[in-house]
């Protein structure tokens, strides 16, 4: 009687238009439900018949309706799906291929095949690249993906750079030189200072040297330094194919064991390298540096030089003689004496620019060390000496330098800025500092002065946790084509060039210096290239952290580290637990809500003031040091589970 009946399919439709939609991003859980997160604050229940239709992280439009007196959702189209290109797992079962996505809360294979143009043999635990082809929101009756390439084979040691580097679409070999490319382009003009006793300072193995310095003091106290920088943008002509790619680069990626060069290595750690004893063409740098610390702006000049280093130190080795302690000595009584001057001109700065500037606190890192397969044999614990501070004070004199030489005789180039704080974000600032009765007001931390002086009475208290709710205020570091100021180092302007063999903004800002130098037309950088080098400078950053990540996963499951005690930094509040970071080796780890107290509805882990509370009192914030063991590590998802010691 019913069927076919025009009404009735007219009047369901009504119903069904009428039935109220929300859009908001899937969210899965492990017990097979999930939710459609609305904004921060609602978010809606998603039954498991539901969620077979989407996956995490898909956005999509759905039905409202109440099921059972509970609001539910019901996926209706699908706005963005998680997927597109993605890595992940291949499993081969009875001759028909599947793949997991490497995401940790995609926990379902996908139907694959490889597309028309590629030839790679897939087998069991290979790695690969892949294109989600059908979604079952978009009326299939699957989820089906093509395979565009194999990223590497099963048990390969290299799978966490290989597999994190296919993740973020970055490069995995270096680029390829042309002839042409290792040709110097600009060799006249240039003063020979190859007999000046030139010294560079880096890590024992590093071989992409880009500065070296000579430094002598003056009878009235004054320090005059030359930093040289090396010049592959006299063999790099702008607008090359080697160019191009340098500027898609934008940077060398440093991951942990090894580097992907910006440059070929054959101009990166050869040609171009300062290597000592070897004739180097390089844009050079003359500064003073007042008895007062601070920089004669007006006497610096750059020009084109030769070179010729005398000799590479190691950070280790001029810190040892500089702290009185180890067998090395400088080979030369020269060298002694520029060890000593530079030494001399890193005091004077540190001293200047903590009274007019802002301080770095000092701080650890931590290298892998790695047998040549790629396994982890130890993780070392590297302190910041004075020599690394010294090679970092000398740096920022030449980069204020040329911040300062480009603004006076261009107006224009690639200037680091950090603006502080936006309007908003100083009112919640400067109602958390009244909080802990230390009184500034929104006009004066809005400005540099007043951001300074903010900075320099934090460092005096010595709070990381009052420290870490500011820095939670302030906006990030970013990239200007104009002259700007740098907030978070404490200066009205700030351009880098100091690693061109690294950095491609660098590239930019030497082939400016030399327009003035050469009383040439400079071509003026476009607002295009600062997005492509802060899009490049996050997906090298996010893939150094990932590769950390899964390196720290296969050391810490060695049998040694199950039982043990550890002390980790509270550096984060979830809304479902604590992240913290090993003091002994530097891994990230999250403990969850039910290892903390096992009554949830007692625990309240506030977000906005970084605290944990337990029935109302507070047991962790931000910056606490606490003991925690491991309590369980997924390789699968790269994630180290922590439990607090009590």
């Amino acid at each position: 009687m019913f069927q076919n009946n025009p009404l009735l399919t007219q009047l369901k439709k009504n119903l069904h238009a009428k039935t109220p939609r929300v859009e908001g991003i899937v969210k899965s859980t492990e017990r097979g439900f999930g939710f459609l997160e609305v904004d921060v604050q609602k978010s809606y229940f998603i039954p498991p018949k539901n969620m077979k239709k989407v996956m995490h992280g898909d956005k999509i439009i759905a039905l409202l309706k109440t099921e059972k007196d509970r609001e539910i959702v019901e996926p209706e189209k699908l706005i963005e799906p998680f997927l597109n290109r993605f890595v992940g797992k291949i499993e081969k079962k009875d001759n028909r291929l599947l793949i997991m996505p490497d995401y940790p809360f995609l926990k379902d294979f996908i139907i694959c095949h490889p597309s028309k143009d590629c030839t790679d043999i897939f087998q069991s635990g290979d790695w690969a690249i892949a294109q989600l082809k059908k979604h079952k929101l978009k009326g299939d009756h699957i989820f089906y993906a093509e395979l565009t390439e194999k990223i590497i084979e099963k048990d390969n040691p290299l799978i966490p750079w290989w597999v994190t580097l296919a993740r973020y679409n970055l490069d995995r070999k270096e680029p390829l030189s042309e002839e042409n490319d290792l040709v110097l382009k600009e060799c006249n003009n240039r003063k020979d200072l190859t007999d000046l006793d030139f010294i560079t300072i880096d890590n024992v193995n590093t071989k992409d040297i880009d500065d070296a310095l000579f430094i002598t003091e003056k009878n009235n106290g004054e320090i005059s330094l030359i930093v040289a920088i090396a010049d592959p943008t006299a063999y790099i002509k702008n607008g090359s194919k080697l160019d191009l790619i340098a500027s898609q680069r934008a940077f060398t990626n440093y991951l942990p064991g090894f580097n992907v060069p910006m440059l070929p290595r054959n101009l990166s750690e050869d040609i171009c390298s300062l290597h000592p004893n070897k004739h180097r063409p390089v844009l050079a740098c003359n500064i003073t540096v007042l008895k007062d610390g601070s920089i004669a702006y007006d006497t610096i000049y750059f020009f084109l030089a030769w070179i010729k280093s005398k000799s590479k130190l190691s950070y280790d080795h001029v810190s040892d003689w500089i702290e009185k302690s180890g067998t090395w000595t400088p080979p030369t009584k020269s060298i002694e004496q520029q060890i000593l001057i530079l030494h001399r001109l890193c005091l004077l700065r540190i001293k200047w620019r903590k009274m007019n500037a802002v301080l770095f606190k000092d701080s650890v890192e931590y290298r892998f060390h790695l047998s040549e397969y790629g396994n982890v044999i130890d993780i070392i614990i590297e302190q910041r000496r004075i020599a690394h501070k010294i090679i970092e004070e000398a740096m920022i004199i030449a980069n204020l330098s040329a911040a300062n030489f480009l603004s006076r005789n261009l107006g224009f180039g690639v200037y680091n800025i950090h603006t502080g704080f936006d309007l908003v974000n100083a009112e919640h600032a400067v109602a958390f500092l009244k909080s802990y009765n230390l009184n500034f007001s929104v006009a004066e931390i809005t400005t540099l002065k007043g951001f300074c002086h903010l900075r320099r009475v934090l460092n005096s208290l010595s709070n990381n946790y009052i420290d870490s709710r500011i820095r939670r205020f302030q906006s990030f570091g970013d990239f200007s084509t104009v002259p700007g100021p740098h907030f978070a180092l404490g200066f009205s302007e700030y351009a880098t060039w100091t690693s061109p063999i690294r950095k491609y903004s660098d590239m930019i800002n030497h082939r400016l210096l030399k327009s003035i130098i050469k009383k040439e037309k400079p071509i003026r950088p476009n607002e295009d290239i600062k997005l492509k080098i802060s899009e490049q400078k996050r997906r090298n950053r996010m893939s150094e952290r990932d590769v950390s990540d899964w390196l720290y996963t296969i050391f810490l499951q060695k049998k040694e580290h199950r039982n043990q005690k550890f002390n980790a930094e509270i550096t984060d509040i979830s809304r479902s637990g604590i992240r913290a970071r090993l003091v002994e080796n530097g891994a990230h780890v999250f403990i969850p809500g039910p290892l903390i107290h096992s009554v949830r509805e007692e625990l309240n882990f506030n977000q906005d003031v970084g605290k944990v509370f337990i029935n109302g009192i507070m047991h962790y914030k931000i910056s606490d040091l606490i003991q925690v063991s491991l309590s369980d590590i997924r390789l699968d998802t790269r994630s180290i589970i922590a439990k607090p010691e009590f």
